[in-house]
């Protein structure tokens, strides 16, 4: 097994990474301090409770927890302030106290969703993330959590940072594969904005990360959540660093936006983001590699590098103009200089990004 230590001061916290970990739940529950007299709230989603959630419960019962469970329907549709209410009153119907936890168990926006409600509920109770994807290993890390509204993703949330988190690989294998390609965007990401030799390896490996195999993936989210912890405990509050963590997020977040929330899994919107970053990289003069060493690396993770003909650019555009990256009047964008290393650039031409989603509509889908 694989430890990390997000070093927060007095809320800092571990993350664990192995094989069978579900089975020992409780156990990490008491080694943290989860008490057994007030009751927990397991939140999951309609794709993760049947596979995962029976054993989850077993354990902590079996452990002398008292357990509610709440299924939300699977997607980002469930990050809503309708369901944000609902399971409040789940949490009030469970006799959820200020010394109860909140138990995320499913991928990214069980993630954010179980959290917002842990950090509203109460003023803030506590919280454990145990991410069942690989997109996952970066939503889970970092305190980050929220729901949307049907103009802007993530617009109402909380920074609150979980008591652990705990990573079970052997969930990664009932992922379906584009599920699996989504979430390797995020993998990607952490190489390029930290490490050009995590870059490689994830190349070189593609083929492993796509097939599930277990070194691989430990090895793989390893990592990534080393940038993920590294960034976040040196800028907790996004107030400087911590915004590099968000390469190709502001034209993903509004690809999302413009396509609902559905057409486009996360992953694969971040992709197209990054593939249009790395583009306004090499226009503020990084080398042509930044361009064709990020587009080469998630098409062999199978993750889209174009943008599907249908979209709107106007409704792009206006969408980012929601973006909480969007501030006085310009365009906040974290730009790569190099595979491995960005900036982040407060003042983009708004006429430079427009080109740019327009190009986007006419990238090959190979080099």
């Amino acid at each position: 097994m694989r430890e990390l230590l997000v070093d927060l001061g007095d809320r800092s916290y571990p993350i664990y990474i192995g094989e069978n970990l579900l089975k020992e739940v409780s156990t990490y529950f008491q080694k943290h301090g989860i008490g057994q007299k007030s009751p927990l709230l397991i939140i999951s989603d309609s794709n993760v409770a049947p596979l995962y959630l029976a054993q989850v419960e077993s354990s902590l019962n079996q452990g002398g927890y008292s357990v509610a469970t709440a299924i939300v329907p699977a997607g980002e549709g469930s990050k809503s302030l309708t369901m944000l209410e609902e399971l409040v009153a789940k949490a009030l119907d469970a006799g959820l106290d200020r010394k109860s936890a909140i138990v995320a168990l499913g991928g990214g926006v069980v993630g954010d969703l179980a959290g917002f409600v842990a950090a509203s509920y109460m003023r803030g109770i506590k919280f454990i993330q145990i991410p069942t994807t690989i997109l996952a290993h970066d939503s889970s890390v970092g305190g980050k959590v929220a729901v949307n509204h049907p103009q802007a993703k993530n617009i109402i949330g909380a920074f609150h940072q979980p008591e652990f988190v705990l990573y079970d690989l052997n969930t990664l294998q009932s992922l379906p594969p584009r599920d699996v390609s989504s979430g390797l965007s995020e993998v990607v990401k952490h190489g390029l904005i930290w490490d050009s030799s995590f870059v490689a390896w994830c190349e070189n490996n593609a083929q492993k990360l796509l097939e599930l195999d277990l070194d691989a993936l430990g090895y793989a989210l390893h990592n990534g959540c080393s940038v993920k912890a590294s960034v976040v405990s040196q800028d907790e509050r996004e107030n400087g660093l911590r915004a590099i963590l968000n390469l190709g997020h502001t034209i993903g977040h509004a690809l999302e936006a413009v396509a609902g929330y559905n057409e486009l899994q996360h992953g694969e919107a971040i992709s197209i983001g990054m593939v249009g970053s790395a583009k306004l990289g090499v226009r503020y003069g990084a080398p042509e590699e930044v361009y064709t060493v990020t587009k080469r690396v998630l098409a062999q993770c199978g993750l889209p590098t174009r943008l599907p003909e249908h979209f709107d650019v106007d409704a792009i555009m206006s969408a980012m103009m929601h973006d909480k990256k969007f501030t006085e009047g310009t365009m906040v964008f974290v730009v790569p200089t190099a595979i491995g290393k960005v900036e982040i650039k407060s003042d983009v031409p708004v006429q430079w990004v427009r080109d740019i989603v327009m190009e986007l509509k006419g990238e090959d889908v190979e080099l």
